[in-house]
């Protein structure tokens, strides 16, 4: 009914078109089909980590290292369009809708780029804070992003910039952050824009780590690192409800734990509160993990975003991505995000605001575990690599060519609806930003392993696409994909993960049971346990300092025991787990508080 109400006032406005009726009466004519059609918005969706043309870093040249990099995202809107700035990039990246990305190479920009720059709007223009690598440290502004014609500041900023943020309130007033270190404290002062953005007064310490108190800022993989010091860096601030939310990562981007937390205050420059619930950006599970060292951006639709890095760590410890999660804040003023199954498809909204678990697509991952086959590999880079959910894996096949292919077997028909292929740069010799890198390749499908159909045809594709997500038009019921490479631009063809995403059509699973949570001595840490279910791939975990707040997730495929180390010691913890499957997600357990 609702569609043949839309094609009456569709044929209603062909034919004022062809007599010529005003345009303002055709205006409120089309509105008037948007509005009677909402209860059919299309979304589409997007996966992590954002498949952008990540640049080589050249950090590395003199050792031979070649590895593809984007880290310390700053994210930000200007003129109804949103422009992304990366560490170490020779440019930046543009978006009309914080989904598709188009690389931009500015007009004047250093050449060996920056490390974390910064940006904010003011007045007609982009501001940007550089820490530049040669040392120079500057401020530089323009009023034409898309070409990049930068100009700089007729001052240099008398301070060293580390991992810097902006920030420009409401009333113009001007303000800087800074900081990366494992034993100085971030740093703010307010600068001057009537006099060249020098520093009104001088800089005062903001924030330091307690990580005694604050098991999240503990140092190494799942905070284990008893020894070293947790760095503090990354700052951000956003400006909600009259209130500042000056966040910040910890504890180094090199670890699965790396994410976001965040103190409050009623000024710019505190005194801050620390928030008990931290940390608010957290992912130290999955195919991918981190969520450290981002930037929370409002989209037009009045969505919150959070973007962060994620660490590949394979070639070197700082080789990293870029994710985007959903965030925002609840009726008590508590910053979120939501990573729970953050990197499966989530929803990209087109037209409207969406609740905090409404971005989930519900698809889920066919791939995991299943028997895999190849035309060749090398030594023990297997291809049962592409199937694991481990992004430091990965397959390699013998050549580079159009001959070398890779089929899964789904063990049962599913129906499909996306894909996501995420290369690897094993022994890749490529440095900096080049113009000629793309990837072809054919991804076809078949109920019986014999009969092949087309599913994606990239084989004429001419872009850099490293972690190519391509959601399908319609779904397609399917048991066997296999990938046929075409062109990879690197003299190897090295796949971490070739990932199939949508649903299975067999039984979700049951329940988690016996589910229970011990907080240690040490309140830092809890031990948390759950019996094993059957036919289950993973299990989800949720914890927040509230019943109605289990903000914070935590994905493991196959453990039924975690140490959890990551708690704040003054605060009381409520915790739930379900499990899923490639069919769908359990309910959850019953709550379990731990003081």
């Amino acid at each position: 009914m609702q569609k043949r109400k839309k094609d009456i006032w569709l044929l209603i406005l062909y034919i004022l078109r062809k007599i010529s009726l005003s345009i303002s009466f055709i205006f409120y004519i089309t509105f008037f089909i948007t509005c009677a059609d909402n209860s059919e918005i299309s979304y589409t969706t997007y996966c992590n980590p954002i498949n952008i043309d990540y640049t080589y870093s050249i950090v590395n040249t003199s050792k031979g290292l070649s590895y593809r990099s984007g880290a310390d995202p700053t994210v930000v809107e200007f003129r109804g369009e949103y422009y992304m700035f990366v560490t170490r990039s020779f440019g930046y990246w543009h978006s009309n809708d914080l989904r598709n990305w188009n690389f931009i190479r500015p007009q004047s920009w250093y050449f060996e780029s920056s490390n974390a720059p910064t940006a904010w709007s003011f007045k007609d223009s982009i501001l940007i804070a550089l820490g530049n690598p040669s040392g120079w440290q500057s401020i530089i502004y323009t009023d034409n992003p898309k070409v990049g014609t930068w100009k700089s500041i007729p001052a240099l900023v008398p301070f060293t910039l580390h991992d810097p943020a902006l920030f420009v309130d409401d009333d113009g007033r001007v303000f800087v952050y800074e900081g990366s270190s494992n034993v100085y404290p971030i740093k703010g002062a307010e600068l001057d824009p009537n006099n060249y953005f020098l520093p009104i007064g001088g800089f005062r310490d903001l924030i330091k780590l307690n990580p005694e108190k604050h098991g999240w800022e503990r140092f190494g993989e799942n905070h284990s690192d008893t020894v070293v010091s947790g760095f503090i860096e990354g700052p951000w601030m956003t400006k909600y409800n009259d209130k500042y939310y000056f966040q910040y990562a910890a504890p180094g981007t090199e670890w699965n734990i790396y994410g976001d937390g965040v103190y409050i205050s009623d000024s710019p420059l505190g005194p801050f509160t620390y928030g008990k619930y931290n940390p608010f950006s957290y992912k130290p599970g999955g195919f991918i993990t981190g969520a450290g060292h981002g930037s929370t951006v409002k989209d037009s639709y009045g969505n919150y975003w959070h973007f962060g890095t994620t660490v590949v760590g394979i070639n070197y410890k700082f080789e990293r991505r870029i994710v985007q999660f959903p965030a925002g804040f609840d009726e008590d003023g508590q910053l979120y995000t939501n990573t729970a199954y953050g990197d499966y498809p989530y929803y990209h909204p087109t037209t409207k605001k969406r609740d905090r678990e409404d971005w989930f697509t519900g698809w889920m991952l066919l791939s995991y575990q299943k028997p895999v086959t190849a035309s060749s590999y090398q030594s023990d880079l297997i291809p049962e690599n592409v199937v694991d959910e481990n992004i430091k894996t990965f397959w390699v096949a013998k050549t580079n060519t159009k001959n070398e292919w890779i089929i899964i077997d789904l063990e049962n028909e599913c129906e499909v609806k996306a894909f996501q292929i995420n290369y690897s740069d094993y022994k890749s010799n490529i440095f900096g930003k080049r113009d000629t890198i793309y990837h072809q390749y054919l991804l076809d499908y078949s109920s019986d392993g014999n009969d092949w159909n087309v599913l994606v045809d990239k084989t004429n594709n001419l872009e850099d696409v490293p972690n190519d997500y391509v959601e399908l038009s319609s779904s397609k019921k399917v048991r066997y994909i296999r990938f046929t490479n075409y062109h990879v631009p690197t003299p190897n063809l090295a796949i971490s993960g070739l990932r199939i995403f949508g649903n299975g059509l067999g039984t979700r699973p049951e329940k988690p049971f016996m589910f229970n949570v011990v907080r240690d001595n040490d309140r830092r840490d809890a031990e948390l346990k759950w019996s094993r279910v059957k036919n289950v791939q993973g299990y989800n975990i949720y914890f927040g300092i509230a019943l109605n707040k289990l903000y914070n997730s935590i994905l493991v495929y196959t453990d039924t025991t975690i140490q959890l180390k990551c708690l704040n010691v003054d605060a009381q913890y409520f915790f739930s787990v379900e499990s899923f499957n490639e069919n769908g997600i359990s309910q959850r357990t019953n709550v379990k508080k731990i003081d």
